[in-house]
């Protein structure tokens, strides 16, 4: 559980970071099969369904930057999102009452091209209310130098920035409109089994990894059960939206708030991940 002065800093910065969430025996097991999963992408030679995969990539060199929704693909990564004491901290910040939404694997492999660009995830998914947040997992030792989540405290309190470009959608804000906000920029760096917890609509980014050892960054993306969305893919499936409940009961009653938003469309055609997205402004929201 977390204390009551944590639940006030995440509520006021929009961020936190909490160490020894997950124990060794876990972490190891999450790098095996992350590992396999690693193994398994020589086997293409561009981004797919399961893969988004550098366009360096090759057998030889696999460079993988994401698992797609690992979490609905292996079991191994479905524990770790339905960990109790990971549900108790989460509770603590939208509950009572979670649901899971979705989950991805970023890795940042030395010279793999995987830095982010400044967003908010909120500009990718609007909500009826924004009771929603991300935890990432660190599965090695994170530092200063392989590239660590940064944030921008406070920020989801403020303006829903323009992540378009040329009319379309391109998950990157513009370092023009940020102003002095990325002065104020806090990396997050972690041990092994440590998560950071960052509001759906905090300013985050990340830089690329310097070091010879992979940055491996498990996020898995939790909301209230009276969060619905304001749009989504395809037609809207209720049953298959209230099983990814973990704790609490279903409602048909999503609370709306008066909060900014902006459409996430047109989208890029065919992209699958926001290092597609962002491939064609790589690097602007960084620009002094």
């Amino acid at each position: 559980m977390l204390t009551p002065d944590e639940v006030r800093f995440y509520h006021r910065e929009g961020y936190l970071l909490v160490e020894d969430v997950f124990d060794e025996t876990e972490i190891a097991e999450l790098n095996r099969v992350t590992d396999s999963y690693i193994e398994r992408s020589r086997k293409i030679a561009a981004s797919d369904s399961l893969f988004d995969v550098a366009p360096h990539h090759t057998a030889e060199r696999p460079v993988v930057r994401r698992i797609k929704n690992p979490v609905a693909v292996d079991e191994v990564y479905a524990r770790a999102a339905r960990k109790q004491r990971l549900l108790d901290i989460v509770e603590c910040l939208v509950g009572p009452g979670v649901r899971f939404d979705h989950s991805k694997m970023n890795i940042k492999t030395m010279g793999g091209q995987a830095a982010i660009d400044w967003h908010q995830d909120w500009a990718f998914y609007p909500h009826t209310n924004d009771d929603l947040l991300a935890v990432g997992l660190y599965l090695g030792d994170c530092t200063l130098e392989n590239g660590p989540l940064m944030v921008i405290p406070g920020s989801h309190k403020g303006s829903v920035f323009d992540h378009h470009h040329e009319g379309l959608f391109v998950g990157s804000c513009r370092a023009g409109e940020l102003g002095a906000l990325a002065d104020d920029a806090v990396p997050l760096p972690g041990k092994a089994g440590s998560i950071t917890i960052h509001h759906v609509r905090t300013l985050h980014g990340s830089l690329e990894n310097r070091l010879r050892r992979d940055r491996r960054l498990l996020l898995m993306c939790y909301m209230a059960i009276d969060t619905w969305p304001l749009a989504s893919e395809g037609s809207f499936d209720l049953a298959e939206f209230n099983s990814r409940i973990l704790r609490g009961e279903p409602t048909l009653q999503p609370r709306q708030e008066a909060l900014p938003v902006r459409s996430p469309d047109p989208r890029i055609p065919d992209s699958g991940s926001i290092f597609e997205d962002q491939e064609m402004v790589a690097g602007r929201s960084f620009a002094t």
